[in-house]
């Protein structure tokens, strides 16, 4: 058996604001929409990847990129080219600045926001196009 694509559904009272904070702010590409029984949009985040992390490497996540316990249950991580731009403009759609971009120990940027929904957000550079 194979997996072919991995969504994600977000449930919102606030259909419009989110999506585009998700499409405007983080730059999401739509897809298809549809309004038959409610109104549903398709945002594709290029490739999709499921991380299954214990609570002691959330925890050391957070610690590194937030200095405390932050996340819940789910985190969303976001690949980026420049994550001085990306923290920029999600603020200019509603997201919260939770800590400013850090330099992680395995080198890459990493910023850490929050959704106008309230989820963890993590905008990350990696090593090869934060340093160079």
């Amino acid at each position: 058996m194979s997996v072919f694509e991995m969504r994600v559904a977000l449930a919102t009272e606030e259909f419009d604001r989110l999506v585009t904070f998700y499409r405007d702010g983080l730059g999401l590409d739509p897809g298809d929409m549809w309004t038959d029984n409610g109104r549903g949009q398709i945002l594709n985040a290029g490739q999709s990847v499921l991380e299954i992390l214990d609570t002691e490497h959330v925890a050391s996540v957070d610690q590194i990129e937030v200095g405390r316990r932050v996340s819940g249950q789910i985190r969303f991580a976001f690949q980026v080219p420049d994550v001085p731009v990306a923290v920029e403009n999600a603020l200019k759609y509603g997201a919260t600045l939770v800590h400013e971009p850090i330099l992680t120990p395995w080198n890459d940027l990493n910023a850490r926001v929050e959704s106008p929904d309230g989820l963890q957000i993590t905008l990350f550079q990696v090593a090869s196009t934060s340093l160079g």
